[in-house]
């Protein structure tokens, strides 16, 4: 399975501290300028062509105040299409990539090769804060996506951006790194489940495990069974083809001896039909992204090896399909999960929690400091939070801040939710340690959490994030697919600028 990712890697990107000349515009099909709101004058001087820009601009804005953009040919050889956008640098970090989107968007229609990128009369924190914005944006702009058509797009032309007006040289990795990371996310999200099975799954991973370095190993139907593993095995039984298991990706970068650990656990249920518990055609279509947790986990620990994080990783897969047959788990049947909890089934379309609660057990045996889960795992997150954002949970209440603020920096919104212990009276069975949910569907989202807190080993600060934003119509911030990959930029955040990993929570 050939998947692009590294797409973006081919684009160069030359940064410039001085204004474009006009020389420099005319050599470019396409160009993108950013101004302030009320813009002075000095700020127009610096823009190649700023007497007519800002004539045109002037005109536009008499016959609409509210006007903010421009778009309009230059009188060049080229025609240079030129993209004229007034920001408010107070926007929020959403707005702004957002407002990058769409005009990236408009930039890729015209599908140029090189793009001119300059800003002017900004601060130089607003300047980082924008290039970084635009730059992601034509970036994830360009990232071709799986097509089977008979006449499939061509690859996007973009091999340069050309950045003007700079104050200082940006470090642009991050921004890299996260468009690969998401990119390879949602790639493999968009595949369907006849393309991307557990076992091609397991091929691709392993493929990229050899690429990059890391180390792997695969806990079949034997080995789960071996470790008794019934809450994913339940879930697997199913399953014509015993293709079902547990990818373990070891990252070890060289002196992470003695650094505190970090875990990432994804679900990856290729394909969720319901099980018994069927779900109608309007639920099932679409459930072959249902393993995009498990994705957002591959892409974040490719998004870490680029940047070359120096903390030890894990990443654990749980690569399953939720079928329905005459082998296949029902409600009331009774399971154990590898750390002994024994599992009253209640609903069978509850699969990603079951397949959760063995993978949080095995990968708390490494002793992780930190493990963070991903998962489109309940319609009510989505009801709760539409799909804008995603819901966040933590057994650590002095997680919720840093979260909250890795959302609203990153641009990935997540808002945190209760997980207090008297929600676990809903949970209690008659015959078995704990019910799998209820089928009064209350809060089902906060239930998940303290059902899946029951497989969480004492001393391991945990994050689960309900991927309520995994899909959005339209396109997310400055992705531009309805599928969006949500949760690599968002940890890169928590990781890297909140420092999370820095010190134990507890």
């Amino acid at each position: 399975m050939e998947i692009p990712y590294g797409f973006t890697d081919k684009i160069k990107i030359n940064q410039h501290a001085k204004p474009a000349l006009t020389t420099q515009m005319d050599a470019h099909r396409a160009a993108l300028l950013i101004l302030p709101e009320k813009a002075g004058a000095a700020a127009w001087k610096q823009l190649p062509y700023a007497a007519l820009l800002k004539l045109r601009f002037q005109r536009q804005q008499h016959r609409d105040r509210q006007a903010a953009r421009l778009v309009t040919d230059l009188p060049n050889d080229n025609a240079t299409h030129v993209i004229l956008q007034a920001v408010d640098p107070k926007c929020s970090t959403f707005e702004l990539l957002t407002m990058a989107r769409k005009l990236a968007a408009k930039l890729r229609e015209r599908d140029p090769a090189s793009v001119l990128l300059q800003f002017a009369g900004f601060r130089p924190t607003d300047i980082r804060r924008l290039t970084e914005a635009m730059t992601a944006a034509l970036l994830a702009a360009v990232c071709p996506m799986p097509s089977y058509k008979s006449e499939p797009d061509k690859p996007a032309a973009l091999n340069r951006i050309a950045i003007y007006g700079l104050k200082e040289t940006l470090d642009l990795a991050q921004v890299r790194a996260e468009i690969t990371g998401n990119h390879l996310t949602r790639w493999l999200s968009a595949l369907p489940a006849n393309e991307l099975t557990p076992g091609e799954y397991r091929k691709f991973v392993a493929a990229l495990a050899r690429k990059e370095g890391w180390q792997l190993s695969f806990l079949d139907h034997k080995a789960l069974a071996r470790k008794q593993a019934g809450a994913f095995l339940a879930v697997a039984q199913a399953s014509p083809i015993p293709d079902a298991g547990i990818v373990h990706l070891r990252y070890r970068p060289r002196a992470s001896a003695g650094k505190p650990k970090l875990a990432l656990v994804g679900k990856g249920i290729c394909f969720d039909t319901g099980g018994v518990n069927v779900k109608t055609a309007k639920y099932m279509n679409g459930m072959h992204e249902d393993m995009q947790g498990s994705a957002v986990a591959l892409g974040t620990l490719l998004a870490l090896s680029r940047l070359r994080f120096d903390h030890p990783v894990d990443c654990w897969l749980a690569l399953a399909q939720n079928h329905i047959g005459s082998r296949a788990y029902k409600p009331n049947d009774v399971v154990r999960a590898c750390n002994g909890t024994s599992i009253e089934v209640i609903h069978t379309d509850a699969e990603g929690r079951m397949v959760l609660a063995d993978t949080l057990a095995l990968a708390g045996r490494e002793k992780p400091q930190l493990m963070i889960d991903y998962a489109t795992l309940t319609g009510a997150c989505v009801y709760a939070l539409s799909s804008r954002y995603s819901g966040v949970f933590s057994n650590r209440d002095a997680l919720h801040g840093p979260l909250t603020t890795a959302g609203r920096d990153s641009g990935e919104r997540v808002w945190p939710f209760p997980g207090d212990e008297d929600f676990d009276e809903a949970l209690k069975s008659n015959i078995a340690d704990i019910k799998q949910c209820t089928l009064e569907g209350e809060a089902d989202h906060i239930l998940a959490t303290r059902f899946l807190n029951r497989f969480v080993a004492d001393g391991i600060d945990w994050i689960h994030v309900d991927l309520a934003a995994s899909s959005h119509k339209g396109g997310l911030g400055h992705i531009p697919t309805d599928t969006t990959g949500f949760g690599v930029r968002l940890t890169l955040n928590l990781l890297l600028q909140q420092q999370i990993l820095e010190s134990p929570w507890s």
